[in-house]
């Protein structure tokens, strides 16, 4: 996301509108101008906020969706903010948890707890189970 200005901010989302309308072709349905006096922003405004660099927050949080989503991978999607937060510190880099999870959300990453594995003590047969002892349980008589 380009611009200075916080993210979220009524003129950047217009400006951003206005990039996502405009094509740098002749089949624009409406020019840059006739959209800027539409949207109340200068035209010259829209051209600065689209030369302007990225700013060094947004830099950070690009940095930080990649180490993220490295954390993310190397724990086979299971760990949660909590755990890639502290992976991050053991990596050296400082970063809050509420960060990391607007980063995880944002880069749609969710985990997921494998299910423990449950051990049966009894094994199924499989068709009939030979008798090796050889004894009869059959009843004569009830009782």
């Amino acid at each position: 996301m380009r611009g200075v200005l916080r993210e979220g901010s009524p003129v950047e989302s217009k400006y951003e509108f206005i990039d996502e309308m405009w094509l740098d072709t002749a089949e624009c349905a409406y020019s840059v101008e006739f959209m800027c006096g539409r949207l109340g922003v200068s035209r010259s405004g829209y051209y600065d906020w689209r030369s302007r660099p990225e700013s060094a927050t947004a830099q950070r949080r690009e940095e930080l969706k990649l180490l993220i989503k490295k954390a993310f991978d190397m724990s086979d999607s299971t760990y949660s903010d909590r755990r890639i937060q502290a992976q991050l510190h053991r990596w050296g880099v400082a970063v809050g948890v509420k960060l990391v999870r607007r980063l995880m959300r944002e880069l749609g990453l969710v985990p997921c707890q494998p299910r423990p594995k449950r051990f049966n003590l009894t094994k199924a047969a499989a068709g009939q189970v030979p008798d090796l002892v050889g004894r009869d349980f059959t009843a004569d008589a009830p009782g």
